[in-house]
């Protein structure tokens, strides 16, 4: 996941899912008190370091802006509505309420809300 090279297409946006993820199981001696059926699994979809990072909550109206280079790795959670992200050769993927997906830093083409719409994001900077 660190040293991939820099995708700037559509298909760099990636649903938030196991399907998508790195399976990793945490060792259970990084904890201090767990109880005796405790069982856990990440997927990481992104990683690598990070030289800042911001997270929040967003609304947005319909309408478009385009990114030459997505200025960091972005989590969005849709909350409400439907957007879209495009790449600049036309292709696209859009998401509503319930889905989440990464678009990476570089990723080049446009935000499109299709509706009013909330979201959660966290942004890390590399």
């Amino acid at each position: 996941m660190n040293d991939r090279q820099i995708q700037t297409g559509v298909d760099a946006v990636r649903v938030v899912s196991a399907e998508n993820g790195e399976r990793f199981v945490p060792p259970l001696s990084d904890y201090h008190l767990l109880s005796a059926e405790w069982t856990e699994e990440e997927f990481r979809v992104f990683g690598g370091g990070a030289s800042s990072f911001t997270g929040g909550f967003w609304r947005g109206e319909p309408g478009a802006v385009r990114f030459d280079s997505w200025p960091y790795d972005e989590i969005c959670f849709i909350l409400k509505g439907r957007v879209a992200v495009q790449d600049d050769s036309g292709r696209r993927k859009e998401f509503g309420p319930g889905e989440s997906f990464h678009i990476p830093q570089g990723f080049r083409g446009d935000w499109i809300t299709l509706e009013p719409s909330e979201k959660v994001f966290v942004a890390v900077s590399r």
